[in-house]
């Protein structure tokens, strides 16, 4: 559906050439949901522009349902671009138009009949339950309202792929979560594409399925969530996922417990799938002369998996406690050593 094939983009600033993508290779499959994530300056807002042209690239390939953008007539790119719709962080709403008018705009340029273009705005603001705003204009919505009009609005020309450019980023939590439950719908009922770019981990562990972490201009790491999440590759995908998924004792707790006496070692067990439901540490205390302090634990799901870590300490003999760690290393979860 698109594909990114060493794609290049530099820029002129004064007598400096800025590198904003170096040599990108990346794929979106029909009907996925797609993160693409980092800190600013990463080159994500750029490589999000290459997919409508919005930015060409320097050198490399951009190819959308088949068709390399860079090499389209200007009348069949302008053909190619109604099939993309974007969202923006900022909405981009038209404030002296109505909800209605600003939704219909897209159609309405088109040329499209008026009474297609009614049906249409109609099902799509009925779509994202704001029927009853059809005649308000956006400084009579709230910042959530206004973005469920930015995704009507893109929807109008019946697009296969979205664009999201941060588009949750000046909306509080339950907004954000609103929003991207809304994509999710969007996702299904339409089947629509969605390529999105954030710098916030939580929008990636509640709506994508694949991801990629883009760092200076460059793909650093990429893959299935879930795998992203429970084996990082980078520092950077690991500072991500910690972002919202704790896995780890604060300092202070840390420095007590290696102050104590007696033997005892600190290990990380990171739980996926059926092996969450396990009672695994019961069984560790029952079977061997080993106390286990439970320091920190945290369970959540993704893409319907069950996703745990648990950070224990094993007190007792340095024989049984090493007995302990094989028996947890022997059952199907990831083990680290702490101390």
């Amino acid at each position: 559906m698109i594909e990114f094939r060493d794609v290049k983009k530099s820029f002129e600033s004064g007598r400096q050439t800025v590198e904003a993508l170096k040599g990108v290779t990346l794929t979106v499959d029909k009907g996925d949901i797609f993160g693409v994530i980092g800190f600013s300056g990463a080159g994500k807002s750029t490589l999000l522009r290459m997919v409508n042209l919005l930015e060409r690239p320097t050198s490399g390939k951009v190819i959308v349902n088949g068709q390399d953008l860079s090499a389209l007539s200007v009348s069949d790119l302008r053909r190619a671009k109604k099939n993309i719709g974007m969202i923006f962080q900022q909405f981009n709403l038209l404030s002296s138009k109505t909800v209605f008018e600003n939704v219909a705009m897209p159609l309405s340029l088109s040329h499209i009949p008026k009474k297609e273009v009614q049906a249409r705005v109609e099902e799509l603001l009925s779509f994202v339950g704001l029927s009853d705003k059809a005649k308000s204009y956006p400084d009579q919505l709230s910042g959530g309202q206004k973005q469920r009009v930015g995704i009507a609005r893109s929807l109008a020309t019946n697009p296969s792929i979205l664009l999201s450019d941060e588009a949750t980023s000046a909306l509080d939590p339950q907004t954000t979560e609103s929003i991207l439950q809304l994509l999710k719908r969007v996702n299904q009922a339409y089947h629509v594409t969605i390529l999105m770019i954030t710098h916030e981990m939580n929008v990636v562990k509640e709506i994508c399925n694949r991801v990629a972490v883009m760092e200076n201009g460059a793909v650093i790491e990429q893959g299935n969530v879930l795998d992203v999440f429970a084996n990082p590759q980078t520092e950077t995908a690991g500072n991500f996922v910690k972002s919202v998924i704790r896995d780890d004792i604060p300092p202070s707790v840390y420095q007590l417990l290696k102050e104590k006496q007696g033997s005892s070692k600190i290990v990380k067990i990171r739980f996926i799938g059926e092996s969450s439901g396990q009672p695994l540490l019961s069984k560790v205390a029952k079977r061997f002369n080993s106390e286990v302090n439970v320091l920190f634990g945290n369970i959540t799901e993704l893409q319907g998996v069950p996703f745990g870590n648990l950070i224990v300490e094993l007190q007792g003999s340095e024989a049984e406690i090493a007995r302990a760690y094989q028996y947890i290393r022997q059952h199907n979860v990831t083990v680290k050593e702490i101390s």
